[in-house]
């Protein structure tokens, strides 16, 4: 038990102690390995001191002492030193306020670090996800189809450019701000989706990256309403992940069991967070032509309000995602309208978008492409076609949940 509550107390604490220290250090590297000595020691102190009331504070004034240890001993104190140690940095916060009026968190400043456009695209999603997300190198290798050493190098190279080249730590200007909002907006998505489905393990949710993915496009919004102007895209995209994570508590059962939408218990589903949600996704869409994450907002919040799966208006939802389809050409779009459209239309409609070429090449590694074919397939009675397509899914599959719903399914195609 004590092991469960101070893995905890890190995946709460951990992404705003790092983001402090980086800002302190100016060095990925070195604040990484402060924060895992500070870790190391909590685990030696705490069981016999017990947890501090502030661990965040804590957790950074240890690290940064550790951080002052190290580089005494790599004798580069007396330059580091006179920067970290100067009347200014006396004044501010270890912790809890922000640095400064502009920024609310330094987690979010940080975000505008990682997704600077020196980086590539690539590079900007996997340090964040590290960073900020608290994904494993070897998690963020998975999410990206590449080898764990060939991530870390990824990563390592990431870390040492923003270094090497001095990339501010600091919000952008307003000149700036446009072409960097896109990339922020791409990595809170793939946070958010990091937790709603995780790619690997025994739970289907990772509720620590859907609250972080959540509560950092909330600080986006609020700075660039406050700073700026409201961004219709950041709202869309808050007002996304709030009706998405409405679903959290009927998703699965007590005991980490899969529930498909069709068959979960609506009362269950947070009607606070899809009345913010659906009030956003409105608001957004009057500033001006929806973009994709508006348009995703917007098919959410038409699950979201059907009281029964049998209401639901499957080809609203249908034309809308044929709308993100030219706004956002890509399979599992495309996925996701065909299964629409079987929803709307009938099983064969989608079963004909799903065998063409065009989603059957690029889809064949991605699990809910033949979980989703199954399902048609067993909706006609091609019941030997759907065991074979629930065996694809199932041999393409690495979540622990997800798992053990399609082997239920594959062994029902059986009977």
């Amino acid at each position: 038990m004590a092991d469960e509550c101070y893995a905890t107390i890190f995946r709460r604490e951990t992404g705003q102690v790092l983001a402090s220290l980086i800002g302190w250090l100016g060095d990925f590297d070195l604040a990484e390995d402060a924060l895992h000595d500070a870790i190391v020691v909590a685990l030696e102190r705490w069981p016999q001191t017990g947890i501090p009331a502030n661990a965040g504070g804590w957790l950074t004034t240890t690290a940064r002492r550790r951080a002052l240890d190290r580089l005494r001993r790599e004798q580069t104190l007396a330059r580091k030193y006179q920067e970290m140690l100067t009347p200014a940095d006396a004044a501010v916060p270890l912790y809890g306020a922000p640095v400064d009026d502009q920024f609310p968190d330094e987690r979010l400043k940080l975000l505008f670090t990682c997704c600077h456009p020196a980086l590539n695209f690539e590079a900007r999603v996997a340090l964040t996800l590290h960073t900020l997300g608290g994904l494993t190198t070897s998690e963020i290798a998975h999410a990206f189809l590449a080898s764990v050493p060939t991530m870390a190098q990824r990563l390592t190279r990431a870390k040492h450019k923003i270094r090497d080249a001095g990339i501010p730590y600091r919000v952008p200007s307003r000149a700036d701000l446009p072409e960097r909002i896109p990339a922020l907006l791409a990595v809170l998505y793939l946070i958010f989706n990091a937790g709603y489905t995780a790619e690997a393990g025994d739970d289907l949710v990772r509720p620590d990256l859907c609250a972080e993915a959540i509560r950092l496009a909330r600080c986006l919004c609020g700075l660039l309403a406050n700073q700026f102007a409201p961004n219709a895209e950041a709202m869309g995209l808050l007002a996304l992940c709030l009706l998405q994570d409405s679903r959290r508590a009927a998703r699965s059962t007590p005991a980490g069991e899969l529930i498909v939408l069709e068959d979960q218990d609506r009362r269950l589903w947070d009607r606070a967070a899809i009345i913010e949600g659906t009030e956003l996704v409105e608001r957004a869409l009057l500033l001006g032509p929806p973009g994709p994450y508006q348009v995703q907002a917007a098919i959410a919040a038409l699950h979201a309000q059907s009281p029964a799966p049998a209401v639901t208006d499957w080809s609203q939802i249908a034309a809308l995602y044929g709308v993100l389809g030219r706004m956002w050409p890509s399979p599992v779009v495309a996925l996701n309208h065909a299964v629409a459209l079987a929803m709307a239309d009938g099983p064969l409609v989608g079963l004909a978008l799903l065998d063409g070429a065009e989603l059957a090449i690029p889809l064949r590694a991605y699990h809910l492409y033949h979980a989703a074919r199954a399902d048609l397939l067993r909706q006609v009675g091609r019941t030997a076609d759907a065991r074979a397509a629930y065996a694809a899914a199932l041999a393409c599959c690495q979540n622990g949940a997800e798992r053990t719903f399609l082997a239920q399914r594959l062994a029902e195609c059986a009977e």
